[in-house]
């Protein structure tokens, strides 16, 4: 891979789905340098107008309305309060006429109807319509989603604390002892106390309304043959490695009761301490079978206090707090949130969130876009969340097939009216996009059929790549005038989320995450117990994005950053280059950080969320592709315009070793020394580039270039212990992974020789080959609270694993104090101790650097005893000051030994090297760093057994 590419890749992130091979907002015409007011700075009217641009493409935003202080108004059809503006009443009017919502009394036409108006801007009344009734001009109006007046209270006829349907009574907590009707796949839960034992009255004698708590049964056991009415039994599962509040259930349909599955999260933490206390016994039975093999099983509990008579009111206090605890839960709706639906929930909070803290940087039409999910149905959220969360672009809607959709063809015209998704149902609508994504579609069978209809002999061919073509150069020929009938016939009717809602949702979900890595799946990882994100406090008094200009100019960066990736992907070197030129001329517009004054200077660690940011890497990858083809002029060009324009970047080093490289082929050799001088003294060259630059300074500066010594000289020229040892390999192939004979017999390669070797022959040593790995984790866990402590602006996100500063110098500024007096209680020798402690209670937790499979905490343990207080603290603070810059690097393998019986330890360091293989200068920098701080440490080179032997 070329220099540079994974740390674009890993910047882009979640890539764009453009409609053009090339974003719409660039222009690779002349490629004059703009200046941001010119090119990027959007006024009020310029966003109204691109805003409106947008919408006219998608379906979206094609009248003009008002922004977020919009009055709320009740729908006169379904009574759902929504926005006051043009686009939302009219689009949300379109949607009922649509879908054939009743109106009620008289068939009046929209000019009859009157709106009653709610406070202005009141986003409170979508999110929780019963905090106030609806008042209505025709009277009220009872709907499928709608509120009506009963008795002077409001009352929700989907099911609320006082809602009364056919199907089940709800009543209040106090007065309904059981429910004895079941609407699968809703698990029914009826709570009965013992008074008989206990003194606490019957107000706490209660049924909790039906809630939503299944158990996953036939994914863990696809033979079990369900019967309704056979009896269940809960059992706790304390040791489960996901979840320590884990419940079975187990089925009792067989002689032998066999594991149904497990209760779900909410409900097994609120259960679990009251059933680990034995506060309560749990019975109940299968109340349904589902119609889908894997669909959730439908169950019945009753839950008894069974309480000892001799406990005293004080050990009563606990428990009694648990259950009200968990009837609370209940209660409130907690639990009714039925599983197969969270993402829908998910995305919806993830809009919400993003509406609230950076609504600054969206349009008042933008606004009314993504405000208006909220007011889609249900069927419409779930089908474009799972859409947009799939790779596409085009799905036929003969396949789409969702369980919790119930009426997919309703869902799919009511986005397309909002403006949600394209929909191809015409021959007239295949003309607006492009074919090529059309024809992905597809399958290989479909497509032959296509072309025997046609009579055309490249039927026969077997490769999609090759039909996908043939199809494209028929289109584009326009001979075949009954091709796009043919192709809408076997295709259908096709959807795909629209232009405008994909550039909008994905500028909301990297605001919600603040990075390209992270996406909708983090909210299922959490939801299934498979990450757990840690605790943290988000003190914010800066937003990492201050105007709206800064959200678009980074944008653009990430477009073009995508662009170049995907062009190098396809290997089209000429939109390559036209990226590079592009932003050399960006980087040359933006302003300098040296004309920026501090009192208008957001923290610096928010500079990875500019444009000035992402240019830079796509530079650097820049002069990896102009220097694999020998283009070193336009690579130095390149060079010395980033390091006269970036200033504080830790690439700085690798920008000037790579200049003095190139200038060194171009036969600039003293221009090339300068260089390499500059860069020694330059604060921000550092770890391996530094040490490169010294040694390419010795090696240039002999006279009569220069005459004077450096005062370095004797640093970087330190002998290196070195050990030799040799091995019996399996292949000698140049470019291929070394692979040898073990002690043992078994293929290793060269670092499990080494720890065979330094086990057996080399002293007894123990030890792991984990690189930096073990490091980074002994840092996060030592240095757990220091990570996550409370400092301004570094938490903005819910999903963060580091703080925003840790691989800036910022780090160890803001938080001097609590790192040193970490690094005190570490030289002191209480390290062991604070690393038990941190790994009890954060294990599971995601932390930056912190992996909690690749090593026990046995081998934490003796690595920490064995390294010793003082060398530890030294390494730690050294990660401390500059988490980026040494993050990487560290020797191969850690070893440790207890030579004597009274616990007394010594470690070693160990770089591995296979035949041919020489030190980065990466490693060579942390190996001196290690012997200044007084670790043992050696490179062990292995090779090839000699012939003579």
């Amino acid at each position: 891979m070329l220099r540079g590419r994974e740390s674009l890749v890993r910047l882009i992130g979640r890539r764009r789905r453009c409609s053009s091979p090339l974003p719409a907002a660039l222009s690779f015409g002349a490629l004059p340098p703009s200046s941001p007011s010119r090119s990027l700075q959007v006024d009020a009217g310029d966003a109204e107008r691109e805003a409106a641009a947008a919408g006219s493409s998608s379906g979206g935003l094609a009248r003009d309305g008002a922004g977020a202080g919009a009055e709320w108004v009740a729908c006169p059809v379904c009574g759902e309060p929504i926005r006051g503006t043009d686009y939302c009443v009219n689009t949300h009017l379109d949607m009922c006429l649509t879908r054939g919502t009743k109106r009620k009394l008289t068939q009046s036409t929209l000019l009859d109807f009157s709106f009653s108006k709610k406070a202005a801007g009141d986003p409170a009344l979508n999110n929780n319509p019963e905090t106030e009734n609806m008042e209505l001009t025709d009277g009220n109006v009872s709907s499928d989603g709608a509120f009506f007046s009963l008795n002077n209270e409001t009352v929700n006829p989907k099911g609320s604390a006082n809602a009364s349907s056919p199907g089940c009574l709800y009543d209040s907590l106090d007065t309904a002892e059981t429910c004895d009707t079941c609407i699968p796949p809703d698990t029914f839960l009826s709570y009965r106390e013992n008074t008989a034992n206990n003194g606490v009255g019957k107000k706490n004698l209660s049924h909790i309304p039906p809630t939503e708590a299944f158990s996953l049964g036939r994914r863990f056991h696809e033979n079990i043959e369900l019967q309704e009415g056979v009896s269940i039994a809960l059992s706790r599962d304390p040791q489960n490695a996901k979840d320590p509040d884990a419940i079975k259930v187990l089925y009792a349909g067989y002689e032998r009761e066999q594991m149904l599955g497990y209760l779900p999260r909410e409900l097994a933490k609120v259960l679990a301490p009251l059933l680990d206390r034995q506060y309560i016994e749990c019975k109940g039975c299968v109340v349904g079978v589902p119609e889908q093999q894997f669909d959730h099983v439908p169950i019945q509990l009753t839950c008894q206090k069974c309480k000892d008579k001799n406990e005293t009111h004080d050990d009563l206090k606990h428990p009694q707090f648990l259950w009200e605890n968990f009837i609370g839960a209940v209660g409130n709706g907690k639990l009714q949130r039925p599983s197969s639906t969270r993402y829908q929930t998910n995305f919806s909070l993830m809009i919400t969130d993003v509406m609230e803290n950076h609504s600054r940087l969206f349009t008042d039409k933008e606004k009314s876009f993504l405000d208006s999910f909220q007011l889609l149905s249900d069927d419409g959220q779930r089908l474009f969340v799972r859409i947009y969360t799939r790779k596409g672009p085009w799905f036929q809607i003969s396949s789409i097939s969702y369980r919790e959709i119930s009426d997919l063809g309703q869902a799919a015209m009511e986005l397309k009216l909002a403006g949600y998704i394209d929909m191809i149902s015409s021959v007239n609508d295949l003309s607006k996009y492009n074919m090529k994504e059309v024809f992905d579609v597809l399958s290989v069978p479909e497509m032959k059929e296509i072309l025997k209809e046609l009579q055309k002999t490249n039927a026969n061919c077997t490769r999609r790549h090759e039909l996908l073509s043939t199809l494209q150069s028929l289109y584009d020929s326009g001979t075949c005038t009954v091709l796009q009938k043919r192709i809408l016939k076997w295709i259908g009717t096709c959807i795909r989320t629209s232009d405008m809602a994909d550039e909008l949702l994905w500028r909301v979900q990297r605001l919600f995450f603040l990075n390209g890595d992270q996406d909708l799946s983090s909210f299922l990882l959490v939801d299934l117990g498979l990450v757990r994100f840690p605790v943290y406090a988000c003190t914010i008094s800066n937003r990492v994005f201050k105007e709206r200009s800064d959200l678009l100019q980074y944008e653009e960066a990430i477009q073009v950053a995508q662009v170049m990736d995907q062009s190098l992907d396809n290997n089209n070197m000429e939109i390559v280059t036209r990226c590079i030129e592009l932003s050399e001329n960006r980087l040359s517009a933006l302003p300098k950080e040296e004309n920026a004054t501090m009192a208008e200077c957001p923290p610096s660690f928010f500079s990875r969320f500019s444009a000035s940011w992402v240019y830079p890497k796509i530079l650097t990858l820049g002069v990896s592709v102009y220097e694999r083809d020998r283009r070193y002029t336009d690579a130095i060009r390149i060079l010395k315009r980033l390091l006269s324009t970036v200033y504080s970047d830790r690439k700085r080093g690798y920008w000037t070793l790579r200049l003095s490289v190139d200038l060194e082929h171009m036969n600039r050799q003293n221009e090339s020394l300068s260089i390499a001088e500059a860069g020694v003294i330059d604060p921000w060259v550092r770890a391996g580039p530094k040490i490169a630059l010294q040694r390419r300074v010795l090696r240039l500066s002999k006279p009569p270039r220069r005459w004077k010594t450096p005062s370095y000289a004797n640093a970087v020229k330190r002998n290196i212990n070195e050990v030799k040892i040799e091995g019996r390999p399996l292949n000698c192939e140049t470019g291929a992974k070394n692979i040898f004979y073990g002690y043992d017999g078994e293929l290793c390669g060269v670092e499990q020789l080494a720890l065979q070797y330094y086990a057996d022959e080399g002293g007894g040593w123990q030890g792991t080959h984990s690189e930096g790995g073990i490091w980074m984790t002994i840092f996060g866990l030592l240095m757990w609270d220091v990570i996550f402590s409370d400092i301004v602006d570094v938490f903005q996100a819910k999903f963060q694993t580091a703080p925003l500063d840790l691989e800036t110098d910022d780090f160890y500024r803001s938080r001097k104090d609590l790192v040193e007096s970490q690094l005190k209680k570490i030289q002191d020798g209480m390290a062991e101790e604070m690393l038990i402690s941190s790994w009890e209670l954060h294990q599971g937790t995601s932390c930056r650097g912190v992996n909690w499979d690749r090593n026990s905490l046995t081998d934490l343990r003796a690595a920490v005893v064995c390294t010793g207080g003082h060398r530890l603290a030294s390494l730690l603070r050294h990660l401390a000051l500059d988490y980026r810059s040494w993050s990487s690097g560290t020797p191969d393998l850690l070893l440790w030994r207890f030579p004597d019986e009274r616990g007394g330890g010594e470690a070693k360091l160990v770089e591995v090297k296979g035949p041919r293989d020489q030190l980065s200068e990466q490693q060579r920098a942390w190996i001196l760093v290690l012997m200044d701080f007084g670790f043992d440490v050696e490179v062990c080179k292995v090779s090839p057994v000699s012939k003579r032997r």
